[in-house]
């Protein structure tokens, strides 16, 4: 007789074993309707899976996050079916749910065609028709191994081989189709409705390395309703229009070659974004007592032995071997640099805190396959800092990074910051005691800010535990941007000391703090955010002077050169021209204030103002409107982001 506890804090009690989906149907119709999957203990069952004996019980929905993952992996299930009924002689790989939907690699000469995708996606929606059901099925290894070779599914045989004799090895089988699968899944093909949508075709080598096969990964969406598969979809078309490598080209900010992958190749008016951004950040710094310093970009290999990045870190640096044969390594972060400067004389306990900050270049080793425009980069300047501190200072220090974090994403149009708490990783170095004062000392941090926070367990770096800041954009993307990590293990490995009230050394605590992270990936997110139309006090290329005729062009010019002086980013268009053409052009590459002047704004010493996304026209002394955009770009407001 199992007693059930459920999550209100009611128990009931059956005659005999139950499963998921006979509590959920004792609940209510709706709950057994959106039911998808059992939590058993703390662990994820299927709903047709027998409950034996007490236990604590939550049903999870399609709407959870839970449930989102597991419709998204039978999805996957269900694509593989289709593939295979399609075309048998493929061979199936992996299929797991990612982040907004799905994936599975495919073994097939022939490429998949965009003609194909919808193809299969049909056969798909006719397999949620026939609502097959999902059987568990425990195996063992021998016979899974020998089962799939015998289907001529090399790929998965060789994955059952990896995994140990001991362990459980389950498939779940869904009409003529069965796959090796940990579970849980939905009781039938039918209850995952329709609202998936298969996006594209990509490739990726078997196992992610490069010497192995290339397969073909086939990408999908899934949701919970076709009211979020739509809204999904719309936002893809979205992220489209705002792609910043599109809009990059547009507005001659930068480009990326061959010769260079992961490196950006920045054009004046990028460039100029760029320093604007290290303009900001260094004035926001410099009012809260951070002092800039720069290190070099190469050195000694033994230096990040000592500091732990070898060893956990090694296989994303770059590296190189002298005449002399000394080993040097570039830098893929700029922590052991500042602890050096630290290093330098002898630092007292009145000296701290002592806060350090770089716009330093680094380096990491990034498949490929993973490059991304901006997003993903291989050559990139991080804004960092670090602060050392005694620990009793780690409260007020983390509070004060907090706060500015929060504020200059405030002055960039973010409004919508998430914070996760990143506790330790299972590689990592320092003992137990020590990770139990740095993650005590983050969540007090942020009990006294009263800021509220998730938990994403396992990922804190390996010298310490962190704090990531995401930011939601315009259209609901997530991008994670600023950290602050607590670390009580780097100083010690790389002999930082301070000389203490009782005349003692004592190692400090060292807070790593980035806000922008990584520059080009944050004009990426800006880019996309504002979809090109950035503020005004940003934008590469503030305001752009139009001839009308070219009697105004001595006037043009003398606008322009007053501009300047003002500090002002102008240019001028002179050309022969129609006023129509003039406007189109440059309202496509983005520029926020045209300026139209003809003989009456000369006569008048005048012009005719058109903002970037409004359709009217402004005519005022040009005196005025000067003093107008000073204001503006002074105030240094974000503006509303283009919808």
């Amino acid at each position: 007789m199992p007693q059930i506890s459920l999550p209100d804090g009611s128990v009931r009690e059956f005659d005999s074993a139950v499963t998921g989906s006979q509590i959920a149907a004792g609940i209510g119709k709706r709950l057994e309707k959106d039911a998808v999957a059992v939590r058993v203990d703390g662990e994820l069952w299927d709903l047709t899976r027998p409950i034996e004996t007490d236990a604590a019980v939550e049903i999870i929905t399609r709407d959870s996050d839970d449930g989102l993952e597991i419709l998204r992996h039978d999805a996957a299930h269900v694509l593989a079916e289709a593939v295979k009924e399609l075309w048998p002689e493929t061979q199936v790989t992996i299929g797991p749910a990612i982040e907004n939907g799905f994936y599975y690699d495919f073994s097939r000469p022939e490429p998949f065609t965009d003609a194909d995708l919808e193809v299969i996606e049909e056969r798909m929606r006719n397999i949620v028709d026939r609502d097959e059901e999902l059987k568990r099925e425990v195996w063992t290894r021998n016979d899974a191994v020998r089962f799939f070779r015998d289907q001529g599914e090399e790929y998965k045989a060789e994955i059952i081989e990896s995994i140990p004799e001991d362990e459980v090895l389950t498939l779940y089988r869904q009409g003529d189709f069965i796959d090796l699968c940990r579970g849980p899944h939905l009781p039938s093909t039918g209850r995952l409705g329709k609202a998936f949508k298969l996006t594209h075709v990509s490739g990726a080598y078997w196992r992610g390395d490069s010497k192995n096969e290339m397969l073909q990964r086939v990408y999908g969406t899934a949701w919970a309703n076709d009211k979020q598969l739509r809204k999904y979809l719309h936002m893809l078309e979205e992220a489209e229009k705002r792609d910043h490598r599109r809009l990059g080209k547009i507005m001659d900010l930068f480009h990326f070659q061959e010769e260079a992958p992961g490196a950006v190749f920045w054009h004046p008016k990028g460039w100029a974004l760029f320093q604007q951004l290290i303009s900001f950040m260094r004035e926001q710094q410099n009012k809260v007592g951070y002092r800039e310093i720069n290190t070099p970009e190469l050195m000694d290999r033994s230096l990040w032995q000592a500091s732990g990045h070898w060893d956990s870190f090694g296989e994303n640096m770059y590296t190189t071997e002298t005449i002399d044969g000394r080993h040097y390594a570039i830098k893929p972060m700029n922590c052991p640099g500042h602890v050096q400067v630290f290093k330098q004389g002898i630092t007292s306990y009145r000296d701290l805190p002592y806060r350090l900050a770089e716009f330093g270049k680094c380096h990491r080793y990034e498949p490929s396959g993973a490059l991304h425009g901006m997003m993903r980069v291989r050559a990139f300047t991080q804004d960092d800092a670090h602060i050392f501190c005694t620990a009793e200072q780690i409260t007020e220090e983390s509070l004060a990074v907090c706060k500015l974090i929060l504020g200059i994403y405030r002055d960039f149009g973010f409004d919508d910051v998430r914070i996760k708490f990143s506790d330790r990783p299972d590689v990592r170095v320092g003992d137990d005691e020590i990770w139990d004062k740095a993650e005590d000392a983050l969540l007090e941090a942020l009990k006294v800010a009263g800021l509220d926070y998730s938990h994403n367990p396992g990922e804190g770096a390996f010298y310490g535990p962190k704090l990531e800041f995401v930011l939601r954009d315009a259209i609901g993307r997530d991008w994670q941007c600023g950290t602050l990590q607590v670390d009580l293990n780097m100083p010690g490995r790389l002999g930082a000391t301070y000389i203490g009230e009782d005349g003692n050394k004592h190692l400090p605590v060292m807070l790593h703090r980035a806000i922008f992270g990584s520059l080009e990936r944050f004009i990426g997110i800006l880019i996309e955010h504002h979809a090109g139309n950035l503020p005004l006090w940003l934008a590469p290329t503030q305001v752009k002077v139009l001839t009308i005729t070219s009697d105004a062009d001595a006037y043009a010019e003398a606008l322009l050169g007053t501009l300047r002086a003002a500090g002002i980013r102008a240019e001028a268009d002179t050309r022969n021209e129609k006023i129509s053409y003039k406007v189109r052009e440059h309202s496509v590459a983005k520029i926020p204030v045209l300026l139209a002047v003809g003989q009456r704004e000369v006569d008048e010493k005048t012009v005719a103002v058109r903002r970037l996304g409004s359709k009217k026209q402004r005519v005022l002394p040009f005196t005025e409107l000067l003093s107008e955009l000073e204001s503006e770009i002074a105030e240094r407001r974000a503006g509303a982001p283009d919808g």
